[in-house]
Formats: C-alpha cells, structure tokens, sequence
C-alpha cells in the first residue's frame, strides 16, 4: 500500500514561456522542479529524484557546474532536500540530470533504483561528455554504480491504459516504472497503479502539460537537448492517451498546481 504520496518542488526556476512553449510568449514564467515522496508500506519512506539541493547553489564546485547554476539561477524553497525529508529508503531515478540528483549524495544507504545502463553510460562517457547532457560527477555518489538496483532485473508488467510494458518496482504491482523515452537516455516515469486515479509521474516527458496535449512541445533550443525527438512525439502521445483513460500525469517542471 502507498501512502503520502506527494510532488514537492525543491526549486522555482524562471525562462521565458517560448522556450518551453511553442509559440508561447517572451514573458517569464516560474517552473517547478519537482520530486515524488511517498510511504510504501513494506519499504518504508521513498523518493522520487531529489530535485535541485545546495550541492548546486553553494559551496565548493566545479567551473561547469557553477556556470550551470549562474544560467539557470535556480530559486530552492523550503522543500528542498534533504532538509524537508532527511531519510529515505530507496529513491527511484528518472535520469540522471541535476535538477534531479542532486542530493543523492545526501542519502548514503538508501537503496537506488534506475535503468543501469543509461547509468553505466554516463559514468563511462568522460567529463565533457556528461557535462554536455547536463550530468555533473560531483553529485553522483561515489558508489553510484555498486548501489543501483537495475529496472531490467525487475519482473516484467503491462501497464494500464495504454503505457505498456513496465518493470514492477516493489514486486507487488504499487508502483510500476514506464520507459519514457526522448527526453534523455534511459529516461523512466513512475506510475502509481493502485491509487484511485492511477497516477503517472512522467518527469521531463514535457516542460508543461499544455505543451503535450496541445502538440506545442518547444522547438530551439530546447529540443537540442533531447536524446530522441521521434522517442519524445511517441511518449507524449502515450500521455495523452493515459489521461484521456482516466490517468494523471505529473511533470517535474509543470507550474499548473497539482489538483
């Protein structure tokens, strides 16, 4: 059974609505940068990603990363991490971009869960080939690689309304974990099976949820940073079609209040 199931946002980030909305307008608008929380009744308190910490805003970092942080100019709230839940058992990864690891390195013995190989390939792909895909070494644990619990090992399921096939994270259908491929190799959402609503946390599958269901995903710049632009028109579509069954998708960075 899944209790407390909830999407803080660590961070508020500002970029003009065209860059995240195609034909949007040069007017800022404020993004989330969200995590899941949630209590699994066998496992105990669990993350979603960790979302921006203070590993990237203070402190001692590299040129990279803090040239990073001085673009983005990323806002924490009081829901940043770890300060607003300093345990966790096992954090589920989406991918392996800052806003969403950033804190990793602040939950030593929680057990991590993620699609390895995606995780194999940017711990071997060299400095400048992660810092191009917006991967920072620093906020990896060291260990990283020993720790993490491969999605493919996990028992193969059919996801409701249209997802396909899932990976059963906790072997008792509660959560299933969904490729979501395009946004960035091995990019995997998150679906609460059981709620009354099934719930589908999509990640980066879109900036806003208005983009993927008025077929406005941006163009320049921000599809230069997709792995897969044909995986990401798919993806979106799957979306679409979950919540036109009944589900609910919840985007990272989406400003619409969570209802």
């Amino acid at each position: 059974m899944i209790t407390g199931l909830s999407f803080p946002s660590s961070a508020t980030v500002r970029v003009p609505e065209r860059l995240v909305l195609k034909g949007g307008r040069w007017q800022e608008v404020e993004l989330a940068v969200r995590y899941g929380r949630f209590v699994h009744e066998r496992v105990g308190t669990c993350l979603i990603d960790t979302g921006y910490s203070r590993r990237v805003t203070q402190g001692r970092r590299s040129l990279p990363l803090t040239l990073y942080s001085a673009v983005l100019r990323p806002h924490l709230t009081e829901s940043v991490l770890p300060d607003a839940s300093p345990q966790a058992a096992t954090i589920l990864i989406t991918h392996l971009h800052a806003d969403h690891v950033s804190a990793l390195r602040d939950y030593p013995s929680a057990q991590l869960i993620a699609d390895a190989d995606s995780v194999s390939h940017f711990l071997s792909a060299g400095t400048f080939g992660r810092t191009r895909h917006g991967v920072f070494r620093e906020l990896l644990p060291d260990d990283l690689a020993a720790r993490i619990v491969s999605l493919e090992s996990l028992a193969v399921v059919e996801a409701p309304f249209g997802l396909g096939p899932a990976r059963d994270v906790f072997a008792d259908g509660e959560v299933l974990a969904v490729p979501l491929p395009g946004h960035m190799r091995g990019h995997t959402g998150y679906l609460f099976a059981k709620q009354a609503v099934p719930v589908l946390y999509a990640g980066d599958a879109d900036w806003l949820a208005r983009a993927i269901r008025e077929r406005r995903s941006p163009g320049a710049p921000a599809r230069w940073i997709l792995d897969d632009r044909e995986a990401a028109e798919a993806t979106a579509c799957r979306l679409n079609a979950f919540e036109a069954a009944g589900g609910k998708v919840v985007l990272c960075h989406d400003p619409e209040p969570l209802t």
